[in-house]
């Protein structure tokens, strides 16, 4: 036997089709599909990836059974899969397609008709497509191939590909496997978009333990609980934001989730005040607070909410990150990169880490080499408490918005595109959490106007909402712009009147 193989990601797949082979696998909105028959489709377009030669498989399709079926079939064929959003700028998703090579797209109805704007290769796979010559099993694969690239924001204006290897998500979910107990009785939530690294935990966890993952529409939100109940969920992960749309909705009661058995957040900071309250209502469940920008795999940290101790021990309000996954070494670095005891720059070395980007000239000041291990820098500040790490927030200009990780300076790049002289984009905390904030100067324009010009070249979920005009900006004493007093300026137009 060759030990230099890996059964890879899409092994997780095939544990749970010995399980769970006539139960269903994924679930979008009345539509079953079962292990059996995804793993046909899989098989089928697998096949087809194979005889064509491809290497990196686009998937343009929504949460739906193309998209499914189209990444467990790139991974059978060996290749790399690149998940990829229908409802995202076509130029940007052009610019996603070159960076990664991708030699073959699978795509659904809405994928198919953006093929024109972003892809002209040969090999495209649809619900449409007649195939040939199926694989008799998927193929294997090394520790160090690429399982998938995923998109973060670039701080020039164009995305950064992370290129995730299998023997990562080995370590990843052999971890998980440990810690929790999920079984092919639990149900759990596939809330996250399929670009967003966190949707591989609700794919892989199911599909490991041989469950079904079902899909949530936006309407679930308006009455969670009788979704919840409707369609037997155990098992719930979502970013901390899904907490307060389910307040606002009247869904977060006492005792109002009482079949979940475990509940999951994760893209933000997590507060004590909103997880209690969770609590409160999923009253039978355990919560976690789990922690990992997208070059560590996911999540790299996780917390264990205890309902006496977290209140007590939680830094301004927010739930801690807890320990660094096994197999693992971090830093906290101060300045100078100094390494800090108690505070500072969390950098982390590890079987999870990236082998880097798809462009080398994005890792300038990401990666630190230090005693003959390569750490990568998050760029969150944290604290030791006890044997966790409480999160003190962000040291450079990116922020979590509604789950979505936003470069600010991106956003102001694309201000500046679209024509203003200058831009300054802020997260400011608002009544539904953090919110996006532009100061922008040069001619005064419609604030639609600039949303418009925005929704070309980002995605929904990083454009700001609220702009405000200055004739320039302050400077501080060292005749930099003033981003603190920007900030204090849009809490107070932000904070609530009366």
């Amino acid at each position: 036997m060759d030990t230099s193989l890996t059964g890879g990601l899409h092994s997780r797949f095939l544990r749970g089709l010995a399980l769970s082979e006539g139960g269903t696998a994924v679930r979008v909105g009345d539509q079953d599909l079962t292990y059996g028959r995804l793993h046909e489709q899989a098989l089928q377009w697998g096949g087809a990836l194979a005889d064509a030669g491809a290497r990196t498989v686009g998937v343009l399709a929504g949460k739906g059974i193309s998209a499914y079926a189209g990444i467990l079939a790139g991974l059978y064929a060996g290749a790399t899969v690149v998940p990829l959003r229908p409802d995202f700028p076509a130029a940007r998703t052009a610019q996603m397609v070159q960076a990664a090579g991708v030699d073959a797209m699978v795509v659904d109805a809405r994928g198919s008709a953006l093929l024109p704007e972003v892809f002209t290769g040969p090999t495209v796979l649809s619900p449409e497509t007649k195939v040939r010559g199926a694989l008799s099993e998927p193929k294997q694969v090394r520790p160090e191939d690429s399982a998938y690239v995923l998109f973060t924001s670039g701080s020039t204006g164009r995305p950064k590909g992370v290129r995730i290897g299998h023997g990562a998500t080995e370590h990843y979910f052999g971890l998980l496997d440990q810690r929790y107990d999920f079984t092919p009785e639990d149900v759990f939530s596939q809330t996250f978009d399929l670009n967003f690294d966190c949707a591989m935990f609700d794919l892989f966890c199911a599909w490991g333990a041989g469950a079904p993952a079902v899909v949530l529409p936006g309407t679930a939100y308006r009455d969670l609980p009788a979704f919840v109940a409707e369609r037997g969920l155990t098992v719930w992960f979502s970013t901390p934001s899904a907490i307060d749309l389910v307040r606002r909705t009247g869904g977060l009661t006492p005792g109002a989730l009482p079949g979940l058995r475990w509940s999951f957040f994760a893209g933000e900071a997590l507060m004590v005040g909103d997880t209690a309250a969770w609590r409160e209502a999923a009253v039978n469940a355990t919560v976690e607070n789990l922690y990992g920008p997208t070059e560590l795999t996911i999540t790299v940290a996780g917390y264990r909410w205890d309902d006496e101790e977290t209140p007590r021990v939680a830094v301004n309000g927010v739930v801690p990150i807890g320990a660094v996954h096994e197999g693992h070494e971090h830093l906290l670095l101060g300045d100078g990169d100094v390494e800090e005891a108690e505070e500072g720059e969390l950098a982390i070395a590890g079987p999870q880490l990236t082998p880097g980007y798809l462009d080398p000239a994005d890792e300038r000041g990401r990666f630190l080499e230090r005693a003959g291990r390569r750490y990568y820098r998050t760029g969150d500040r944290v604290r030791r408490i006890g044997d966790d790490l409480a999160y003190l927030g962000r040291l450079d200009s990116q922020v979590q918005v509604l789950g979505w990780r936003v470069e600010l300076t991106e956003v102001e790049h694309a201000l500046r595109d679209c024509g203003v002289r200058d831009a300054v984009a802020l997260g400011v905390p608002g009544d539904a959490g953090l919110e996006l904030f532009v100061f922008y100067t040069g001619g005064e324009r419609p604030a639609i106007e600039l949303v418009r010009a925005l929704r070309k070249v980002l995605p929904e979920g990083v454009i700001p909402r609220r702009y405000r005009h200055l004739a320039e900006f302050p400077l501080n004493s060292n005749r930099k712009i003033d981003r603190k007093a920007l900030a204090a300026e849009a809490a107070g137009l932000l904070a609530p009147v009366g």
